[in-house]
């Protein structure tokens, strides 16, 4: 016997999963947004399958919107409060966002290169 627990250091949402509504790319190409444009936030995320927890602060975490199986990274949060649901094997909770990612280290960090 035993149990299954995931250990993640990437918060890889969808938007019905609560990848944060204000985060549009499109937006941050015509004006870069900064971390300062969130400070103060807090960011709630549910249905994330199966038990996970993620790593607590100050250890940060990567955070990327998942768009069609594609994810585009953003940055960095901490999460702050998280919870595993064991009769829906899902996982939720609440973070902040630290760190914001330019256009161009996201095309870096996501692996949209071009050659």
């Amino acid at each position: 016997m035993g149990s299954y627990v995931e250990i993640n250091d990437t918060l890889q949402l969808t938007t019905e999963q609560g990848f944060p509504s204000g985060l549009s790319l499109e937006k941050h190409l015509k004006k870069t947004f900064k971390v300062e444009d969130f400070k103060g936030k807090v960011f709630a995320f549910k249905d994330k399958p199966n038990a996970r927890i993620f790593h607590s602060p100050p250890v940060r975490v990567f955070l990327a919107h998942n768009i069609n199986g594609k994810w585009i990274y953003w940055g960095q949060c901490h999460i702050i409060e998280q919870t595993i649901h064991t009769d829906t094997k899902t996982t939720s909770g609440k973070f902040i966002i630290t760190k914001i990612y330019t256009p161009e280290q996201q095309k870096y960090a996501s692996g949209i290169i071009d050659s």
